[in-house]
């Protein structure tokens, strides 16, 4: 079996990116007055390439060098992705396992000792995955840049604390991405910055990307923190990075640069048939880009009256993996180091990522990029990329349709898996199917297969009085068989229901007790129903009956509303006679 190839996105998206680009860019200058920014540059990745670049302020001051995309500027903890790749190539070509102990690799942690008696061996795992219970440690990380491969293992043979056993727990670990460095050398025989130069930087056409200020073959930014409110040079700016160690920050590289990156990290997505990338299979970019650790999430303030994104997720290997009630998943990673702040960050189901560099101490680069892709996916109206279906699907969907047309044993036969007339009996199914076609009538195909994934989808069948919506889940066998399907029977409002949603739009607009009376029938919480209902006015304001979803028109309906703020579903039981509210729920809609 085989999935059907992905589709391309709709190319309209670039010249609504295009028109977009004159307030991103104002907002960037707004940004970097507000933030205090000597210089700000940022980048917008769409199909593989980079659409739009622009900067802000001065990359240094003295030379009068400005904030462009060509500018390179130090990208810190971004280094860690490209620290990954290196062991990701080590280990598709067969030199190292993931689950090797470190100390094969550097010795000096053989002696380590385990802060409890059930301790598993360290990893090269737990290091990609920040669980190898060492602490946090970035101020401390900051310092550690300029440390040679003799001061290096000078600093490993003297032990390591922990915070934790491994694998219990994320916590963040620059020394973690050191020890990796050290690995590459090790495996390939080459130093660490070398091997990433030849064999990851090189491949994807980053010419100019480098380690230290004296080799750039471009403008360099000058790093600078705040003092008094005013920007001075910061002398730790200019660490050299002489060995291994370098592998957890060291990297110099401008937004023309780090677009190439990102969109390599994009290029993995969807799995397909087509020739791999040269630097590193399309599996293994994705295997980056999974969550293996989980960390706690933030919870951030929010404006009054909006409503905040869900966020949850953890790390992968050296990028963070979120999954949010706006974006979906977005990857990505920020850094930090004395004199600059940078951060990169991609939507893979939509095929669109930022980049964002400044040259301040620690520059809050990460708020303006997470902006720039919610005003994206907002303004440039961009839609995840369409799940295609397997054939299978197709084939089910024409098949079940059939069969609620017309009940067929020998079709039904063909077509469900073994566990499903022993999950419902086919009696039942048949009763149900005549109840269909006594309440809908002539039931036909109306709209589009929504695909949930290749071998899951929904669809809707309209008759002569209302419609179904219908679901199904195929097995895992071959081929594919129904081993679920539900069908929701779903008749419109009829005259009191109707009226009944008109006053309920009426009270979510204007809510008061008054109204809440009116509505509710005998025994409904009056004072729990106004709370719920100006809470909605509150985040949504006056909202529009946008489509009835479900419910039988009589007694209990579902409908979705619209507001500019955004989306609701309501569910509504009411008294079929008087037209008063027995239960409502209002739900955000994504």
């Amino acid at each position: 079996m085989s999935f059907a190839s992905s589709p391309e996105f709709d190319e309209r998206r670039f010249s609504r990116i295009a028109a977009l680009t004159s307030e991103l860019d104002a907002f960037a200058g707004d940004y970097a007055r507000a933030e205090r920014l000597p210089g700000l540059t940022y980048g917008i990745v769409a199909g593989g390439k980079l659409v739009h670049a622009a900067g802000v302020g001065l990359a240094d001051g003295e030379a009068h060098i400005l904030a462009g995309p060509d500018a390179l500027f130090r990208i810190a903890s971004m280094t860690k992705s490209v620290t990954a790749v290196a062991i990701l190539q080590l280990r598709d070509a067969g030199l190292l396992a993931l689950d090797d102990a470190v100390e094969r690799y550097a010795p000096e942690l053989g002696r380590l000792c385990a802060p409890t008696a059930d301790s598993p061996r360290l990893t090269l795992r737990h290091l990609l995955t920040m669980t190898a219970g060492w602490p946090e440690d970035n101020p401390w990380g900051d310092r550690q840049l300029a440390l040679d491969d003799a001061a290096f293992s000078r600093l490993l043979a003297q032990g390591v604390s922990f915070a934790a056993a491994p694998g219990v727990q994320f916590e963040y670990s620059n020394l973690a991405y050191m020890v990796l460095g050290r690995v590459v050398r090790q495996v390939s025989g080459l130093p660490f910055q070398e091997y990433v130069v030849r064999r990851i930087l090189r491949p994807l056409g980053i010419a100019d990307a480098c380690w230290n200020r004296a080799d750039a073959g471009r403008p360099v930014a000058r790093g600078y923190r705040m003092m008094n409110g005013a920007p001075v040079e910061e002398p730790l700016a200019w660490m050299s990075c002489e060995g291994d160690a370098a592998a957890f920050a060291g990297l110099y590289m401008s937004v023309t640069d780090l677009a190439r990156w990102v969109a390599l990290m994009l290029s993995a997505w969807p799995a397909r048939d087509e020739e791999e990338h040269p630097v590193l299979r399309r599996s293994s970019l994705r295997e980056m880009q999974q969550c293996f650790a989980l960390r706690a999430p933030k919870a951030a303030p929010f404006k009054l009256g909006d409503l905040p994104p869900c966020e949850g997720g953890g790390y992968g290997y050296g990028l963070f993996v979120m999954e949010t009630s706006d974006l979906g998943r977005v990857i990505g990673h920020g850094g930090g180091l004395p004199g600059f702040g940078s951060h990169m960050a991609w939507l893979p189901e939509r095929d669109v990522g930022v980049v964002a560099l400044a040259n301040v101490t620690y520059a809050p680069a990460a708020p303006f990029a997470m902006t720039l892709l919610r005003r994206l996916v907002k303004e440039a109206q961009l839609r995840p990329r369409p799940t295609q279906p397997a054939a299978a699907l197709l084939k089910a969907q024409a098949e079940v349709s059939c069969l609620l047309q017309q009940w067929d044993d020998a079709l039904a036969d063909r077509l469900v898996a073994e566990n499903f007339f022993l999950d419902t009996p086919r009696e039942e199914w048949r009763r149900r199917v005549e109840t269909l076609h006594s309440r809908h009538g002539v039931l036909q195909l109306d709209g589009a297969l929504c695909v949930n994934n290749p071998l899951r989808g929904e669809w809707r069948m309209r008759g002569e009085r209302g419609w179904c919506n219908v679901w199904v889940t195929l097995a895992p066998t071959v081929p594919p068989r129904v081993q679920y399907l539900t069908v929701e029977s779903v008749l419109p409002p009829n005259e009191t229901m109707q009226k009944t949603l008109e006053q309920l739009l009426e009270v979510i607009a204007a809510p008061t007790m008054r109204r809440i009376s009116r509505l509710a029938a005998s025994g409904v919480d009056r004072r729990a129903l106004l709370d719920h209902l100006r809470l909605a006015n509150l985040l949504y304001g006056p909202c529009s009956l946008e489509a009835i979803v479900g419910g039988d028109g009589v007694e209990r309906t579902a409908a979705q509303l619209h507001s500019p703020r955004g989306r609701l579903e309501a569910e509504l039981v009411i008294e079929p006679r008087t037209g008063k509210v027995r239960s409502l729920e209002l739900r955000a809609m994504r």
